[in-house]
């Protein structure tokens, strides 16, 4: 895309040798490269801006962490950008701001740039108006920004496991606070980067950076601010609901042992009056052998006696409030 504040300029370019003509017609260009894989293109690229060789390097040596490298002809700056799906990725956002350019290089098609592609399509605003270094702004920008909505997301999981736990615990929920923890801590390695590399930009005077671009530079390093804040906040948030987690399980199994204990203690007295009258000592050979048997209503008050055990221990537990409310 080349654009300037009387047009634009957008196609499909196959390969670098037009890109020159492109630059000497319009005040801002902006190339973007959809996969990094063929080294050979991406050096004609850095060959027909300057790009010095150490960043090109990088450019193809995926992994790199957000950063910002000063050159004598361009801006070197490293971004991590979220990738739609269930499971949190990222990819590696590569971006050279020279004299009136700019040029970003993604791993895979596929990125959140849409938005600026339209303000710069509509002719909305200022961003036809202004040079490369704001659209490196918006670029930075809309990829600070497309955190947001992961962590929006991942907040109402969180409210949702919350309320699991505290209706009916189920190990399932452990595992889900398990895979978003991890993806909280992968996002927190990704954006905590940007924070230094903007920091870089805002700190160090650059003839590539205008003074009136540094503002909205750091709007865009309060975003990323917030964003390091969030994924703290919902860091101790998972780590909280595990620990409701775990004493609602304990709790529940406290409360499961104690009715067992409760139920084990009632019958031990029980036990030990049946186990008693089952004896069978013969009381002919002996007065003091087991008279109850001859009652013609031993067996009833043996069970009365028991009933009525039963239902002194359930009243002394009640009392003691081991059992009720």
């Amino acid at each position: 895309m080349a654009f300037g504040p009387d047009g634009i300029y957008e196609d499909d370019v196959l390969g670098p040798t037009d890109l020159n003509t492109l630059r000497e017609r319009w005040p801002v260009v902006w190339v973007n490269v959809d996969g990094v894989a063929h080294v050979d293109t991406v050096d004609r690229i850095g060959a027909v801006f300057g790009f010095h060789p150490l960043a090109l390097e990088d450019v193809v040596n995926l992994g790199q962490r957000a950063k910002t490298e000063p050159y004598d002809e361009h801006l070197f700056i490293v971004a991590r950008m979220p990738r739609a799906g269930r499971r949190y990725t990222t990819e590696q956002i590569s971006m050279f701001l020279g004299k009136g350019v700019v040029v970003t290089f993604q791993e895979r098609s596929g990125d959140v740039f849409d938005p600026v592609r339209e303000r710069i399509r509509q002719g909305k605003g200022r961003m036809r108006k202004r040079q490369a270094d704001y659209l490196a702004y918006a670029l930075i920008d809309a990829v600070i920004d497309s955190y947001f909505p992961i962590l929006e997301d991942l907040g109402e999981r969180l409210e949702r496991i919350e309320d699991d736990v505290m209706r009916s615990p189920d190990p399932k929920t452990v595992a889900t606070l398990h895979r978003i923890k991890g993806d909280l801590l992968g996002m927190r390695r990704d954006i905590w980067p940007h924070r230094e590399a903007l920091g870089q930009l805002l700190r160090e005077e650059s003839s590539f950076v205008r003074d009136d671009t540094v503002l909205f530079l750091r709007d865009c390093y309060d975003h990323n601010s917030q964003l390091i804040d969030l994924v703290q906040v919902y860091r101790e948030v998972c780590s909280d609901l595990m620990s409701v987690y775990l004493s609602s399980v304990s709790n529940r199994m406290n409360e499961v042992m104690k009715v067992l204990t409760i139920i084990a203690t009632i019958f031990i007295p029980l036990g030990f009056i049946a186990g008693l009258y089952g004896m069978n000592f013969n009381p002919e050979k002996s007065g003091w052998n087991m008279p109850e048997l001859n009652w013609s209503f031993g067996y009833p008050v043996a069970l009365i006696l028991m009933l009525a055990v039963a239902v002194a221990l359930i009243l002394f537990f009640k009392r003691k409030g081991w059992i009720g409310s």
